[in-house]
């Protein structure tokens, strides 16, 4: 292994022994954030979809 190997192994530990377990307020507050985000891109793509697939129709 070269020294740059270490070095990242290094950085990785770092951030490891930085992390902890979050609590359940914080862990139902991201559930509720990442699940949100999924839900407006979700329906962003279903607009765009709709938006698309009627366009062709009212152009002829």
């Amino acid at each position: 292994m070269e020294l740059n190997d270490f070095i990242k192994i290094g950085e990785y530990t770092r951030v490891l022994k930085l992390a902890r377990k979050p609590n359940k307020d914080e862990f139902t507050m991201i559930a509720k954030v990442a699940g949100a985000g999924i839900l407006l891109i979700g329906l962003i793509g279903f607009i765009l979809f709709l938006v698309l697939s009627e366009m062709p129709r009212g152009i002829l």
